[in-house]
């Protein structure tokens, strides 16, 4: 199935509003789906015998940076048994308040690889993943501030009392 052909499938099951654009020009195009939908059009992709994208090769959370006030999310999608690769993406404006992190749902439900993925977006970008069945810090230690891979983060000079260079 070709990138046109799962468009309009797309939008024949869930309507023209689940495709917020797409992007062609890079070596892979990608879908940006509605972010609220994401669980269900994946759903959708890894059931669907035209599609069968049943394996997440990766999932990354993205920061657009601070002018943009933009986090996002990019899900590289395969079909192992028809030899086809998909991205989708997920964007939203957030004020880039800690108290107030961007939240997506998660597509644990829909691909068991996603929970460290979900788990590494959120400890790196800060990014929350809605019914997550647990959402922690993955890589650096529980008790971390700050997000590393933010465009705004601040390293610290210290942590429990060791120099960090």
């Amino acid at each position: 199935m070709i990138f046109e052909d799962i468009k309009l499938l797309l939008t024949e099951k869930f309507g023209t509003e689940v495709i917020v654009g797409e992007e062609t020009t890079g070596l892979q195009p990608a879908l940006l789906i509605t972010p609220d939908k994401i669980a269900e059009v994946c759903l959708e992709l890894r059931n669907n015998p035209k599609t069968y994208f049943d394996f997440l090769s990766c999932l990354t959370g993205v920061d657009y940076g601070a002018e943009a006030n933009r986090f996002g999310v990019v899900y590289h999608l395969a079909s192992i048994p028809y030899k086809t690769q998909l991205t989708l993406k997920i964007s939203k404006e957030n004020d880039r308040n800690e108290e107030n992190l961007p939240s997506f749902p998660s597509v644990v439900p829909v691909y068991k690889t996603a929970d460290w993925h979900e788990r590494e977006a959120y400890d790196m970008v800060g990014i929350f993943f809605e019914e997550h069945p647990d959402l922690r810090r993955i890589l650096l230690p529980d008790d971390w501030e700050g997000f590393p891979l933010r465009k705004d983060y601040k390293t610290a000079e210290y942590y429990k009392g060791i120099k960090i260079d």
